[in-house]
């Protein structure tokens, strides 16, 4: 992998009881001051793990909204850890696809007038997806990983991990929580930001 952007502060690690199985969450500091998680099960050396990257979303994660398939697409994750027995999420703060709590709430505002996901960003004078992942390439460099078993159906995020360096094995894709709320979100996400649903 390519030589480290951002430098990483571990501050702690413990045990974390799930109804999935017992895991280990360790916390890092990224230099902006933001506490970054690493949900981790079984020896990760060896085969490939299991990895999904998972921006925050603190409606869909916390407060179990309907709007977007984040708390869904986290639960089906650390199930799936759960039942191979090894891997980790890499959970990172970046909420809203990177544009923050406010201003996803905001762009939600947009979207009850009509406006589809990408829309209510441009409108508030974002790109369609502020996230960047050379974070989550120092995090695996940490977990001592260069190839990787992904969880993702997000284009975009194969494509920054492999140009920095990580060799991603094989993409598995991760759907779930489609419901009447989060359709129109779900479908401007496949046909405007390029993500694999309804794919293997």
């Amino acid at each position: 992998m390519k030589g480290p952007k951002h430098k990483l502060e571990r501050i702690a690690e413990s045990r974390l009881p799930t109804p999935f199985a017992e895991f280990r969450i360790a916390i890092y500091r990224s230099a902006d001051g933001k506490e970054h998680v690493v949900v981790a099960l079984g020896e990760l050396s060896g085969e490939p793990p299991l990895i999904r990257i998972h921006s925050e979303c603190l409606t869909g994660d916390a407060l179990f909204s309907l709007r977007c398939d984040c708390g869904a697409q986290l639960q089906s994750a650390l199930k799936r850890i759960a039942e191979e027995g090894r891997g980790a999420v890499l959970y990172l703060r970046q909420e809203g696809r990177g544009i923050g709590l406010g201003n996803k709430i905001r762009a939600y505002e947009l979207q009850d007038r009509g406006a589809d996901t990408v829309e209510a960003n441009h409108q508030l004078g974002f790109p369609d997806d502020a996230r960047e992942y050379s974070l989550a390439v120092e995090l695996l460099r940490e977990l001592g990983l260069c190839r990787i078993r992904l969880m993702t159906n997000n284009p975009r995020k194969l494509d920054a991990l492999v140009r920095d360096g990580v060799e991603i094995v094989a993409r598995v894709a991760i759907e779930s929580g489609r419901n009447p709320y989060n359709e129109k979100y779900l479908d401007a996400k496949a046909a405007k930001l390029g993500h694999l649903l309804g794919s293997e």
